[in-house]
């Protein structure tokens, strides 16, 4: 007996790797927007940290800044993904603990939820037009990989 035959989808396979390409390019802009102002001016972000409480505060403004550029620009191409999105996640999580704790959603925290919980997602699921895809542990490196094992 054979199988039936799938179902033909009526959204064409590479649509869901589109929509996760724009919304990485997007969410990566939001980042490195935010980010640059703290590289651009590490005094100002130092000050800034040290009257929020933040500890270490001239270490954490230049951590800041480069997990939101470096973060963003990760996120734009493609590369290091998982990473990128767990370092993004965790410092929307501390903007949170230290500026936003006790803050309603509506009008507090909602922009810093929705950057960490998408930066998150997309540094596990960002698709394959990444360069991510292209290396050893992307799809398509580990099919190449598989493909020259067997060969």
């Amino acid at each position: 007996m054979t199988p039936a035959p799938r179902p033909r989808s009526l959204v064409p396979a590479a649509s869901g790797d589109v929509a996760a390409l724009i919304a990485r390019v997007a969410v990566g802009v939001v980042f490195v927007a935010h980010g640059l102002p703290k590289a651009t001016d590490l005094e100002g972000t130092t000050q800034g940290f040290a009257s929020l409480g933040i500890p270490f505060p001239a270490f954490s403004a230049l951590l800041g800044a480069v997990i939101e550029v470096g973060g963003g620009l990760a996120l734009i191409v493609g590369l290091a993904l998982p990473l990128a999105g767990l370092a993004l996640a965790f410092m929307m999580a501390n903007a949170y603990y230290f500026a936003h704790l006790g803050d309603p959603l509506v009008g507090g925290y909602e922009f810093l939820l929705v950057l960490g919980a998408t930066s998150l997602a997309l540094g596990f699921t960002g698709g394959r037009y990444s360069i991510d895809s292209l290396m050893p542990w992307g799809r398509r490196g580990r099919s190449r990989a598989a493909e020259a094992v067997t060969a």
